[in-house]
């Protein structure tokens, strides 16, 4: 009877107790010591993490020093180019012509009150604008057909065109010249954008984003007679308006940056870029601070469109990495 009531004693201690339940063959281990044991095994986890990385204030405080020193590292050639470009002309003494005092926009008026500067910039945004244009509709035209059309050597077709990014760009210059000479293409708008507009990357982006739509709009479409143009236009422009918009920021920038087609092309002074013609003023021995003067003036544009458009390219990267 005594060996019962101790039996019983000892179980309803056991259950009682605050320990962990015990595993078999294991000895029942405290919640004290299961505490001591996760916050040191965190500690030495937190260890093997850099000191920067970590959530305490100093980390914080070391992580947003290194990011600030970094900002200033990139940020640094566009303060020298513009606070150059508002210095007189003359010699540059360092560190002395890189503080802001004794400003002057001289230079801004040489190049803005040129002839030739306004007929640069005015090229270089038909150039731009109408490149982008047309690329975006013909990556959107061919990456619906891509994602969505059945037809015979569909995907031959799509890996041979999306096999010419491993062409690099600089074989194909000389016969696409050749072929835009023979077809008096050389000093025109149309032959400046024209070979621009086959964009394998940009199909590439827009056949993987279509991809994701469902197969039920389409079918749904067809089903209340719509045509093939009225899905297009209706359904698929509107879905993919994100990726268009990234596509469109990163097509204008290449456009407005682009410098050795224009210069092949562009044979003459009234067709030239912006990028070739501030090239060309180093030759002519043109102040120091009138050619950073033009290189303000083509970068903010190129700025503006980015600040516009930058919202959306995390967005269409990310959704076009996710499937296909």
């Amino acid at each position: 009877m005594s060996l019962d009531t101790r039996g019983t004693h000892e179980a309803r201690t056991v259950t009682e107790s605050p320990s962990v339940p015990a595993v078999q063959g294991e000895p029942p281990r405290s919640r004290l010591g299961l505490r001591r044991r996760e916050r040191f095994g965190a500690g030495r986890e937190q260890d093997t993490v850099p000191y920067a990385l970590r959530g305490t204030r100093r980390g914080k405080v070391l992580r947003g020093v290194l990011l600030g020193v970094v900002a200033l590292a990139t940020i640094f050639p566009f303060y020298a180019m513009v606070v150059l470009s508002l210095k007189p002309s003359g010699a540059v003494e360092f560190p002395g012509s890189l503080l802001p005092w004794n400003l002057t926009t001289s230079a801004y008026s040489d190049v803005l009150g040129s002839q030739d500067v306004p007929q640069w910039l005015i090229n270089t945004l038909i150039y731009s604008i109408v490149g982008v244009l047309g690329t975006l509709l013909l990556s959107a035209l061919a990456g619906y057909a891509f994602a969505k059309k059945r037809f015979p050597g569909r995907e031959a077709m799509f890996w041979s065109f999306l096999s010419m990014v491993m062409v690099p760009y600089h074989v194909t210059m000389i016969p696409t010249f050749v072929l835009i000479a023979k077809m008096n293409g050389v000093d025109t708008y149309w032959g400046l954008i024209l070979p621009s507009l086959a964009n394998a990357q940009a199909v590439f982006l827009m056949r993987q984003f279509i991809q994701g739509l469902p197969d039920e709009l389409f079918e749904a479409a067809k089903i209340d007679g719509a045509s093939e143009f009225q899905i297009f236009v209706r359904i698929v422009l509107p879905l993919i308006k994100p990726i268009m918009a990234t596509l469109g920021t990163f097509v204008f920038l290449w456009h407005w940056n682009d410098f050795l087609w224009p210069l092949i092309v562009g044979q003459s002074t009234d067709m030239r870029t912006l990028t070739v013609g501030i090239a060309s003023l180093q030759q002519q021995n043109v102040p120091l601070n009138v050619v950073l003067a033009g290189s303000v003036v083509a970068f903010v544009p190129i700025f503006m469109a980015y600040l516009v458009g930058q919202r959306y390219v995390t967005e269409g990267v990310a959704a076009t990495g996710i499937k296909g």
